[in-house]
């Protein structure tokens, strides 16, 4: 019988437009949830895999596909988190999310953004990887 897969939870605590995620990691699969807000939904996945760098095959990058339901933007927060975390973890991810605060402007999507990033750092250190602060290879 396979062992149980592990699981936690990580919450950024910015002060405001704050996001929780719940990972699971599935064999070596990483599944990740992210909610926040007044209305905690889903509102897009994405799911990345790693490939060689285009720009240095030495290197290894990330592609990922995104769904989005109609009317909302959490692909925006979707997308580069998978793509961080399969980058630098080597695995296949998935990032689901929703999250919803009335009467957002948009300096409060840069923080949700922000958040975003910050909870994906999270995520990594959990994992035993270390972030590599946005220098990202294409």
């Amino acid at each position: 019988m396979a062992p149980e897969p592990t699981q936690f939870t990580v919450r950024t605590d910015e002060g405001s437009y704050d996001l929780e995620a719940n990972i699971q990691l599935i064999g070596q699969d990483i599944l990740i949830a992210v909610w926040g807000g007044d209305r905690p939904h889903i509102g897009a996945v994405s799911g990345a895999q790693t490939q060689p760098s285009i720009v240095n095959p030495t290197k290894t990058s990330a592609t990922a596909s995104v769904l989005c339901f109609p009317g909302h933007k959490e692909d925006q927060l979707v997308k580069p988190m998978a793509e961080k975390i399969a980058r630098l973890t080597d695995r296949h991810v998935v990032v689901t999310a929703g999250a919803h605060w009335d009467k957002i402007d948009g300096e409060g999507i840069e923080q949700a953004l922000r958040n975003s990033d910050i909870l994906a750092d999270m995520i990594l250190e959990k994992l035993g990887t270390s972030s590599d602060n946005g220098d990202e290879e294409k």
